[in-house]
């Protein structure tokens, strides 16, 4: 399928969570006008704490830079996993531009604002230690749901995120998921624009003034663009 436009976040490459594989069947069979890559591309935490680099994740960075070569416009914008560029922005890789947010006018005519969204968490602006080994217990929940889902495999059973459950809940529990999309939306409109484009919190959504990109570590979802201007989540499956 041909989109105009195609926003991945929080692919995680590094982690044992990071579904690679799946990345590289999205973006072979879809193609794009402009990809945006919104944060949390690499997991410099999780290679940090001994994650280990695969082959299928070189083979997505691979994919992206010979996307950038021909004619497809990339733009990778910082998260907090791979902040390990924040010194370096604004700068190009290749062909690919690199920076902390990025602002264009959809087909639509709305002007969105795309930016990874930690800025808005204060345990990563605030108390990055907290945040780090809140990462950790993630890694957990997915390192038991990954363990999980292969007895339900064998057992013949359709996958089943635990994982997602508990992340969830606890975000229901403290409002965060509300407050964070408010939030994005304010500074949003403090920066002209019309629609806030986040990622990191791995929740795909799509709302007026507001649209979530999700994850490839539990979701495998994209926000896309159609040439006729209509958004929408694939949540992508084999």
């Amino acid at each position: 399928m041909k989109y105009k436009t195609i926003i991945l976040s929080d692919i995680h490459l590094g982690s044992k969570s990071s579904r690679a594989n799946d990345v590289i069947s999205f973006l072979e069979k879809n193609t794009t006008e402009t990809l945006i890559l919104n944060g949390d591309i690499i997991d410099g935490w999780a290679l940090n704490r001994g994650g280990k680099w695969k082959e299928s994740h070189t083979k997505v960075l691979r994919k992206i830079i010979k996307m950038s070569e021909k004619d497809v416009n990339v733009v990778w914008l910082r998260g907090n996993h791979d902040d390990f560029i924040k010194d370096f922005i604004p700068f190009k890789l290749s062909n690919i531009t690199i920076d902390e947010d990025y602002t264009f006018t959809s087909v639509d005519g709305r002007k969105m604002y795309v930016f990874h969204g930690d800025v808005l968490d204060v345990f990563i602006t605030k108390v990055k230690w907290l945040a780090k080994i809140g990462s950790m217990g993630y890694d957990f929940a997915l390192w038991m749901n990954r363990v999980y889902n292969k007895y339900r495999e064998m057992r013949g059973l359709p996958y089943y995120s635990i994982s997602k459950d508990i992340k969830n809940g606890v975000k229901k529990a403290v409002n965060f998921i509300n407050d964070f999309e408010h939030n994005a939306i304010l500074l949003t409109y403090k920066k002209g624009c019309d629609v806030a484009v986040c990622g990191h919190i791995h929740q795909p959504e799509i709302k007026d003034n507001y649209m979530n990109s999700g994850d490839w570590c539990e979701n495998c979802t994209a926000l896309v663009e159609t040439r006729k201007g209509k958004w929408k989540i694939i949540e992508f499956h084999k």
